[in-house]
Order: structure tokens, then C-alpha cells, then sequence
């Protein structure tokens, strides 16, 4: 259950509000007046609660449940128990997600400019802003209204940061170009020095990295991520996508719009993701390749060469998942021989 030391609760809402924030069906028979205080697990929830089925694995929990109502698909009505209260809905998850939105919205301070903030020459900061202790801005950037830079945070001059950005504490930006609606969490370094260098007997010689990051409107990048800024090409990152924990992306990526791509991947160099590509965790991809508009990589997965659009790979070497599974399957009997 959520500690109400860290998560804020708002008002109980009745069966019928919360039908209409999430886009979800009142079921047959369940009263649409019925007042629920809080979200809570199926197999935890109580009387005041409401849950969610998602993934028929829990199907007997939802049996069972002692909530008081419950988000469900279509398919699982049939298997509620007598007296429970449902809201029916073809996208389950999303409509838990923003019931529970409703119950614990985003806390948002009221705006301030902390006077213990060091603010650059120039800098131009819109309505609403909100700067925190130990924020240091540069001289020449813009911040835009309702944008939130948390404690400690360093951006860099002549940085542009969209509306109702969010900028986590102790991240450094620096040469980067941020949209609106973007939330880079705590940790952050983006915009520094790509891995870019020439070899030489006498020692290695620094290339100057010269592009920007560009970093689209609605995208959000996980704690502790590091995106390199290009070395002559931007670095990009499209509209909508999202990037777990720990991830790194190196100079010159182009990476499209609505991109999923989980904890510890590294992206090297000149590698473009196309739109919609789907990456599981600890994925490491090779320089100037093409991921392929919607393709989807396995976890641990070691891409040498291009992967088609709409494809899914796997394993390392990358090779189509189906090879992927069939290879292990054969080493399996092979070992079990033994």
C-alpha cells in the first residue's frame, strides 16, 4: 500500500468519476455512485479499494478479490466474484494508470526562484518556474514557463529547456536543445563530450565534438542516463520516447520517435534507431547501424549488423528470435546428452 509519508492521496471518487477519467465501461449491474478511496492489489484490496486485472496469470486472484471494484477486459468479466464493482476496459493498464494518476497525481511545487540558485547573464526563465537550491544556470539560456530544475542541477549556457520540463536534481546539461513536457530524472549528464578521438602512435588526439543533443518534446530519460552530444550531426532523440535507467547513448545517435528502450542498453555511435523500436535491458548495439522502424531486441542482446524493420532479434550475435530459440533449444539437447 502506498506510505502516505511519500505518496499524497487525493479525495475518494466515486465509481462513475473514475469511469470517466480512465475511459473504461461501468460494468452490468455495478453502481455507478459507489465511493473508492484508494487503488490496492488484487490479492490486498479491500471494500474501498479498486484493482486491476491485466494478465490472466492472476486470474484466481481476481476470483477471490475482497475489492471493491476492479478494472478488467471484457474477457475476464465472467470471472469476477459476486458483489464486485467493475469498470471494463480493452486497455486495462492504461486505464489502472490513470485512475491511479487520479488517486497520486505528480506533486508540483509551487513556482520559485531559490535565493540560493546562481543564476547566469541573460538567462531568460518563463511564468511559473520553479529553481531550486544549488542550481547553477549559465549565461544565455532559456528555461520556459512552468519548467521545474531541481536541487543542484548545473545547465550549461545558451541551453534551451521547453515548458513544463523536469529536470531532476544533480543532472548536468550542457549544448542541448529540450522540448516541452520532457523529464530527465535525477543523475543525468546530457550534452558532454562524445567518445570521438583519432589514434596516433605519439598518443590519442581529441576530436571536438561540435553537434548538439536535441531532445523532442514528451521524452523521458531514466536516472543516471548519458547522452553524448554529437561531433558534428546532432544527437537526437524523438518525440515520445523513453529511456530507462542507466542507459547511454553515444554521439551522432538518432533515435525516432516513441522508442522503448530498458535499463543498461548502450548505443554506440552514428547508430539510428528508427520509430517505435523496442529494446530490452542490457542491449548493446554496435556503430552505424539501423535499428528498423518498430523492430524489437531481446534483453542481452549484441547487435552487429542492421536489424529489419518490424522484426524481432535476439541473442549474440543478434539473429532472429525464432533462430535465437531453436539454437538454444538444440544446445539443450546436446548438453542433456552428455
Amino acid at each position: 500500500m502506498p506510505d502516505s509519508r511519500f505518496h499524497k492521496k487525493t479525495a475518494p471518487k466515486t465509481l462513475g468519476e473514475l469511469a470517466e477519467i480512465s475511459g473504461a465501461d461501468i460494468g452490468s449491474g455495478s453502481d455507478s455512485g459507489r465511493l473508492i478511496h484508494d487503488v490496492a492489489p488484487l490479492d490486498s484490496a479491500g471494500p474501498e479499494h479498486i484493482s486491476f486485472l491485466d494478465n490472466a496469470k492472476y486470474r484466481d486472484d481476481f476470483k477471490v478479490t475482497k475489492a471493491g471494484a476492479c478494472i478488467v477486459g471484457p474477457d475476464m468479466v465472467e470471472f469476477a466474484p459476486a458483489g464486485l464493482s467493475l469498470l471494463v476496459s480493452k486497455a486495462t493498464y492504461k486505464a489502472y494508470a490513470l485512475v491511479a494518476q487520479a488517486f497520486y497525481p505528480e506533486p508540483y511545487p509551487a513556482a520559485s526562484v531559490s535565493a540560493h540558485a546562481r543564476i547566469g547573464k541573460d538567462v531568460v526563465l518563463g511564468d511559473g518556474c520553479i529553481i531550486a537550491d544549488g542550481v547553477v544556470i549559465g549565461e544565455g539560456t532559456q528555461i520556459g514557463a512552468g519548467a521545474w530544475i531541481e536541487a543542484n542541477t548545473v545547465i550549461g549556457a545558451h541551453v534551451k529547456i521547453g515548458s513544463a520540463s523536469r529536470i531532476g536534481a544533480n543532472c548536468v546539461v550542457s549544448h542541448a536543445l529540450i522540448g516541452d513536457h520532457v523529464f530527465i530524472y535525477p543523475g543525468c549528464c546530457i550534452g558532454q563530450d562524445g567518445f570521438g578521438f583519432a589514434i596516433d602512435p605519439k598518443g590519442y588526439v581529441k576530436i571536438p565534438q561540435l553537434g548538439r543533443v536535441v531532445i523532442e518534446d514528451g521524452v523521458q530519460i531514466g536516472a543516471n542516463c548519458t547522452i553524448d552530444r554529437g561531433a558534428g550531426p546532432d544527437t537526437m532523440i524523438g518525440q515520445g520516447s523513453w529511456l530507462d535507467n542507466m542507459v547511454q547513448v553515444a554521439h551522432n545517435v538518432k533515435i525516432g520517435k516513441g522508442c522503448v528502450i530498458a535499463a543498461q542498453c548502450g548505443i554506440s555511435g552514428s547508430t539510428v534507431l528508427e520509430d517505435y523500436v523496442v529494446m530490452g535491458g542490457q542491449v548493446g548495439i554496435a556503430g552505424h547501424l539501423r535499428m528498423g522502424k518498430g523492430a524489437r531486441i531481446g534483453a542481452k542482446s549484441g547487435i552487429l549488423r542492421d536489424v529489419p524493420a518490424g522484426q524481432e532479434y535476439m541473442g549474440y550475435p543478434v539473429m532472429p528470435i525464432r533462430q535465437f530459440y531453436k539454437q538454444v533449444a538444440y544446445l539443450n539437447r546436446i548438453i542433456t546428452k552428455k
